[in-house]
C-alpha cells in the first residue's frame, strides 16, 4: 500500500531536483517549450511554475486542489484564447517527465518496494491526471460556449435597431434569417424600448426577411399582441409575396394586430409630415 511518506519522498526527490524536472518536462514538451515566454506574456501563465504545482496535487492526491486549479487553468487557457492543442500537449508530457521521476525513486530506494505499490501508484497517478484533465477541458469549454452566448446576444441585440423618429414614433427595420432564437431577442428588445422610450408607434420594416417558417410567424403574432398590451401601435412595411403567400396558405395574417403599408418609404413620409403638424 502507498504511504504518505512514499509519496512525499517522490515528491522531495523531484522538489530537489527541480531544474532537472523541469530540463525534462522540456525535452518532451517540443511544442511548447518554445511557447513558454510567449504564453507568460500573454496570459500571466507560467507554466513551468504550475507544472510544479499540477505535480504536488497530483502525488499527495490533493484532489479538491486539484479540481480547483483545472477549472482555474482552463478559464485562464479560454480568456487568453490559448489553444487546447498546447494545453494537452504540456499535461501529456508533465504525465510522462512524472513518471520517469517516479521509476527513478522506485528503482534508487534503499529497501525493496513491493511491485504492487508501483502499479498502484501507476493508477492513482494516471487518475489524478486525467482528473486534472477533465476539469481542465470542461472549464476552457464552458467559458468558450459563454463567451460564445454573449457576443452572439450582443451581436442579435445590435441587429434590432429601434430607431426613433419622433418623441412617440419608432422604426425597427428588420433583416436576414428569423428562428427562435433571435424571435426571443426582438420579443425582448421591443417590449423594453417601447416601455423606456415611451413609443406609441413602431413601424416594422419586413422587406429585408424572405422567408420566415410558421413556428416564427406565430411567434411574431405574439410580439404584435404584446406590443398592443403595451399601449403602442404596430405597423407592418415591407411584406414580400413569399412571405404573403405562405401566410395565406397557413391560414395566419396580421390583419386584426397591426396596420400593413406597402414601403417604409412611404409609410415614413406621412408619419413624418403628422410629427410636423403636431
Amino acid at each position: 500500500m502507498n504511504t504518505y511518506d512514499e509519496r512525499n519522498n517522490i515528491l522531495t526527490l523531484i522538489t530537489h531536483n527541480r531544474s532537472l524536472f523541469e530540463e525534462k518536462l522540456l525535452s518532451e514538451a517540443v511544442n511548447v517549450r518554445n511557447k513558454i515566454k510567449e504564453i507568460l506574456d500573454k496570459g500571466n501563465i507560467d507554466l513551468l511554475h504550475n507544472a510544479g504545482k499540477l505535480v504536488e496535487y497530483i502525488i499527495l492526491k490533493k484532489g479538491e486542489n486539484l479540481v480547483a486549479f483545472g477549472q482555474q487553468e482552463g478559464i485562464a487557457w479560454a480568456a487568453h484564447t490559448l489553444t487546447l492543442q498546447l494545453k494537452l500537449e504540456w499535461v501529456q508530457a508533465i504525465r510522462r517527465t512524472l513518471w520517469n521521476f517516479v521509476e527513478q525513486y522506485y528503482e534508487n530506494a534503499p529497501n525493496k518496494i513491493p511491485t504492487t505499490n508501483f502499479f498502484k501508484l501507476e493508477k492513482e497517478i494516471n487518475d489524478q491526471v486525467d482528473t486534472f484533465l477533465n476539469t481542465f477541458v470542461i472549464s476552457y469549454s464552458n467559458y468558450k460556449d459563454e463567451l460564445i452566448n454573449s457576443q452572439r446576444q450582443m451581436v442579435e441585440h445590435l441587429s434590432v435597431p429601434i430607431i426613433p423618429i419622433s418623441q412617440t414614433v419608432a422604426v425597427l427595420p428588420l433583416i436576414g434569417l428569423m428562428d427562435s432564437y433571435r424571435m426571443r431577442i426582438i420579443e425582448e428588445k421591443v417590449l423594453t424600448e417601447i416601455s423606456q422610450l415611451k413609443i406609441q408607434t413602431l413601424i416594422m420594416d419586413l422587406s429585408g426577411i424572405a422567408e420566415m417558417d410558421l413556428e416564427e410567424i406565430v411567434h411574431y403574432q405574439k410580439i404584435l399582441d404584446g406590443i398592443s398590451m403595451m399601449g403602442c401601435k404596430a405597423v407592418i412595411t415591407g411584406l414580400r409575396a413569399e412571405l404573403v403567400r405562405k401566410m395565406i396558405h397557413s391560414g395566419v395574417s396580421f390583419e386584426n394586430k397591426a396596420d400593413t403599408k406597402g414601403t417604409l418609404q412611404q409609410t415614413l413620409k406621412s408619419y413624418l409630415v403628422i410629427g410636423h403638424l403636431e
